[in-house]
């Protein structure tokens, strides 16, 4: 386009501010949308994507199917000979059993109600599996008793209790007090972040009828995952007795569970995509009414611009260029918009306990919008400039 043609598009558009203006919103709030849950679906990928390439990658999980909550349901339960025979199973090169119970967790006269871990220290997978680290203080030791390592909550003033705890302090554990030697760095999920983590030899004292696992963990031989846990699930049904199709267990990878929620996260996103392209193309019809009045308005304007020797294609290129200017800035407008409440959102989410839930962003994903939303408006913009393009001088300048 010469730069003529581009300098009197940009007058036209300046001239009908109040008309572009309104178009412009009628796009950016359809892209500041699919920014938003594009960003959010990729910061969710990136988290299960740690957990793929960490510690979890070569972890098999094994649940009893209990209907409730691990720790409220006792129903179904895993004991120590099923702890055994997933040891001995082949592809398996170690395992431990978790225990989880509901604690009542006082300090300084304010009561709580959370979960209670108990894991072997010296086969910490559960705290791999976690992805945490010790933010202060240290970890638990082998056979340790009176002591405790909190989540990442506890540190924090009015999460947990009114004053966030330090090391040393002291807390009372269903009565019996206990030692706080550490705390973990945050996780960002709410119950995880205000669990209490013990040995499994303390969680005896605590809980001394507790004689079974909730939950199962195997560090397994990768190359053949699937044949692992085939072989644990057989192994399972000799030690408890039961008939293939009858399981009261579960047993599955790491990456098998990231995969269902991959798929499922697939589908949700898709679905919210799908509304925000709906509210796209509805931005993109008032884009093309808004063309479609423009032309109907300047008629003669065009008249005169053909009478001076204006190509049609030069017709063409100024109403385009106006729609796909419209839509550039709504791209880059809706663009910052998105970013903007989408930091916000991170920082809220964070203080709620869900700061798992944070944005991914990419140069692809900024550029991406902006493309599409100038896309969006130049094909909005096709029908009108090519009529514009076809009118006759004669019949433009008689038109009243």
């Amino acid at each position: 386009m010469k730069s003529e043609t581009i300098k009197y598009s940009l007058e036209a558009l300046k001239k009908r501010k109040s008309r572009s203006l309104l178009t412009i919103i009628s796009i950016f709030v359809g892209i500041a949308t699919i920014f938003i849950f594009i960003s959010f679906g990729m910061g969710l990928y990136n988290y299960i994507n740690n957990f793929i390439s960490g510690g979890s990658a070569n972890k098999v999980l094994i649940e009893p199917k209990g209907i409730g909550a691990p720790g409220l349901d006792s129903s179904f339960a895993l004991t120590s000979t099923d702890l055994t025979a997933v040891e001995r199973t082949a592809g398996v090169y170690s395992a431990t059993g978790i225990y989880s119970k509901a604690a009542q967790v006082e300090f300084k006269n304010s009561l709580k109600y959370v979960f209670i871990i108990g894991y072997d220290p010296q086969n910490p997978m559960f705290i791999q599996v976690q992805g945490v680290t010790i933010d202060k203080g240290r970890e638990l030791q082998k056979g340790e008793k009176g002591d405790a390592v909190l989540g990442y909550d506890y540190e924090i003033d009015n999460k947990i209790f009114p004053k966030g705890l330090n090391i040393n302090d002291d807390i009372l554990i269903n009565g019996q007090k206990v030692k706080v030697i550490g705390f973990y760095s945050a996780v960002g999920d709410t119950q995880d972040d205000t669990q209490v983590y013990v040995t499994n030899d303390y969680f005896k004292v605590l809980y001394p009828n507790s004689t079974s696992y909730n939950t199962l963990i195997a560090t397994v031989d990768t190359t053949n995952i699937t044949n692992v846990v085939n072989n644990i699930d057989k192994s399972l049904l000799r030690s408890r007795n039961l008939p293939k199709g009858q399981e009261d267990f579960t047993v599955a990878s790491f990456q098998d569970l990231l995969n269902s929620y991959s798929s499922a996260l697939n589908i949700v996103i898709g679905f919210i995509i799908l509304i925000a392209l709906i509210s796209v193309f509805v931005s993109a019809i008032n884009t093309s009414n808004t063309m479609i009045t423009s032309v109907l308005e300047r008629i003669k304007e065009i008249g005169v611009l053909k009478s001076i020797g204006a190509r049609n294609s030069e017709i063409l290129s100024i109403f385009l260029f106006e729609s796909s200017m419209l839509g550039l800035i709504a791209g880059i407008v809706g663009v910052i918009v998105g970013f903007i409440l989408t930091e916000i959102a991170g920082k809220v989410l964070i203080v709620v306990g869900l700061g798992f839930l944070q944005p991914g962003y990419s140069i692809w994903l900024f550029l991406g919008c902006i493309l599409f939303a100038t896309v969006t408006g130049a094909i909005s913009g096709v029908l009108p400039a090519l009529n514009a393009s076809r009118i006759s001088p004669v019949r433009a300048l008689r038109y009243e």
